[in-house]
């Protein structure tokens, strides 16, 4: 399992970058390209390497505790998964691509695609100061070029991508990111409802293409939950300080919210019977838990302090975790 918080290696390289900068430019530049976000707009507004480094310095940190936590449900579910190639897609400054690095030793052909040139540019910089990456082949185009460009590879990612397509765009581009797949597809989304409903939509049409659900999901159902609820997690991650000043926080931490799904070529080795859906809940009476379980239902269980075994294991219990 990989840690949710940036290598040392990447988080030195990226503060680098910041160096000889204005904290409170970036602090602006940060906050103008997020509220475009938040509004339905894309990486269009990042437009200077200045925007891709105030961008990814709010912005790295916790898209990378996402994938890295998504990675691991992934590991969970096929722990023999050994991917030689990645494809990512929509790879901005590279973090889903830092993230795969750190999970699987094993690659050796590292690919990645994304229309905006300053953060392709931010990820090659911080690429070239790696090891692991220094052979990174990103072509710069949008992810239509899949159809045409890109190569196929045993893991493909698209991290916080799909959201920036049209309703009309979405169904094309995810069955070329599943054409594109030799293994596995890791598909990461904000963790809003908005974003829960495209990670919904992207499982049922590749379920339905023959895909097999990996994570977080334990069954290939329809999803149990019903409005307003959605399945998404929480991974906590630290703050180093250069992202407390630019994001004008005070806490060393924050909890980034994501929904995602894993699908495979082939059924997944050991996926879990449940997932913890929401925090659970320790009393001196036992432990109270909602899990989505194998036969596809949704449903809150509490295990009594009685019984011992059944109660240390659930106490350990945390939200996403596959038990």
């Amino acid at each position: 399992m990989i840690s949710p918080d940036l290598p040392a290696h990447l988080k030195a390289a990226l503060e680098g970058k910041l160096h000889g900068h204005s904290r409170q430019d970036a602090a602006v530049r940060a906050t103008r390209i997020s509220d475009s976000y938040r509004s339905g707009g894309n990486s269009g507004t990042i437009t200077s390497e200045a925007d891709a480094i105030a961008y990814a310095t709010v912005r790295m940190p916790a898209t990378y505790a996402a994938v890295a936590a998504s990675l691991n449900a992934v590991m969970q579910a096929s722990p023999d998964f050994a991917p030689t190639s990645l494809l990512d897609v929509g790879a901005g400054p590279g973090t889903a691509s830092f993230a795969a690095t750190e999970a699987f030793s094993s690659l050796a052909s590292f690919d990645a695609i994304d229309a905006n040139p300053a953060l392709r540019a931010l990820a090659l910089a911080l690429a070239g100061e790696t090891m692991r990456l220094r052979d990174l082949a990103y072509t710069l185009g949008p992810a239509r070029a899949l159809r045409e460009c890109a190569t196929s590879a045993d893991l493909v990612i698209a991290s916080y991508m799909i959201g920036e397509l049209t309703d009309a765009e979405r169904p094309g581009i995810i069955d070329a990111l599943w054409a594109r797949t030799g293994d596995t597809l890791l598909i990461v989304e904000p963790g809003t409802p908005a974003g829960y409903q495209r990670i919904i939509a992207a499982r049922d049409r590749l379920i339905a293409a023959g895909s097999h659900v990996a994570a977080p999901c334990p069954h290939a159902a329809a999803c149990p939950l019903v409005a307003p609820d959605w399945c998404h997690f929480a991974q906590r991650l630290a703050r180093s300080r250069a992202h407390r000043q630019i994001k004008g926080a005070d806490v060393p931490f924050e909890d980034e919210k994501f929904s995602y799904v894993a699908l495979t070529r082939e059924p997944a080795a050991q996926r879990p019977a449940a997932r913890v859906l929401a925090p659970a809940l320790t009393t001196k009476i036992g432990v109270t838990a909602k899990l989505c379980e194998a036969d596809g239902q949704a449903r809150t269980v509490s295990i009594p302090r009685r019984d011992k075994a059944a109660f240390a294991a659930a106490r350990r219990w945390t939200w996403g975790d596959g038990v």
